[in-house]
């Protein structure tokens, strides 16, 4: 059991500095079990704790983990520069949260990103040392060939790198269109790696992470949702780079 005074518990799941929080419950707008709450001094047990807040329900997380099916022309970034930022997409109270995106996709980039205010989960997912593949759909500008295939598998030389990076798997699905399975995750590295093969990436979107899909999760883009410990447990390297 943990047990938090009711305006810690509300300004630890992003709804404002301490004094904001203390005056949303003197002016009786927090209510737990159908019961207004007015005393912020109130300790309230956080297990399964579940509070309304202007007649909307919010459950109590310690830290919240979730993904986002990001449409294109939006920056992963807390300080956007030239278009809008994925937070925009999201309710005000992760910006307070400090939530941030677990690596990067580009702003024409679309698909799965995962988000958090949990630091060590931000780190192992981030990791290269962990091998978590990273499934994409690219969209080439000239035909796929066996040959482009053929290169992919078996690495092309990137600028500013000391070896050839290689996908794990690939395939294609269709004349301008293939899947590439990567783990290292370095910066623009499918967009690259086509244009070292030769060809070009007119538009990329990520499919899967792990062994959870964008499609199992149902989300449209610009939709998201939280992820639950059986979805988080999905996130894991590839069975060919465990260690053991």
């Amino acid at each position: 059991m943990s047990k938090l005074t009711l305006d810690r518990i509300l300004q630890s799941q992003g709804f404002g500095t301490r004094k904001y929080c203390r005056g949303l419950i003197e002016d009786g707008e927090v209510s737990i079990n159908g019961v207004v709450v007015d005393n912020f001094k109130t300790a309230v047990d956080t297990t399964d704790l579940e509070f309304t807040i202007f007649d909307e329900v919010w459950r109590y997380r310690e830290h919240v983990y979730i993904v986002l099916n990001k449409p294109a022309n939006f920056e992963c970034s807390r300080k956007p520069s030239h278009h809008p930022g994925v937070l925009t997409l999201l309710p005000e109270q992760f910006t307070w949260r400090d939530l941030q995106p677990v690596g990067r996709l580009d702003h024409d980039t679309t698909g799965m990103l995962l988000m958090s205010d949990d630091g060590p989960f931000i780190h192992a997912q981030s990791s290269p040392k962990r091998h978590i593949p990273k499934i994409y759909v690219a969209t080439t500008h000239d035909p796929v060939t066996p040959e482009l295939i053929a290169q992919l598998l078996g690495g092309v030389q990137l600028h500013d790198e000391p070896a050839p990076l290689a996908a794990q798997t690939c395939r294609m699905l269709a004349e301008h269109q293939i899947e590439i399975v990567l783990e290292q995750g370095k910066y623009h590295q499918v967009k690259r790696m086509l244009a070292a093969a030769g060809n070009h990436c007119s538009a990329l979107n990520r499919a899967e992470i792990g062994e959870l899909t964008l499609e199992s999760l149902g989300l449209e883009e610009g939709e998201w949702t939280y992820l639950d410990a059986e979805q988080l447990a999905l996130l894991r390297p590839s069975a060919s780079s465990s260690e053991g």
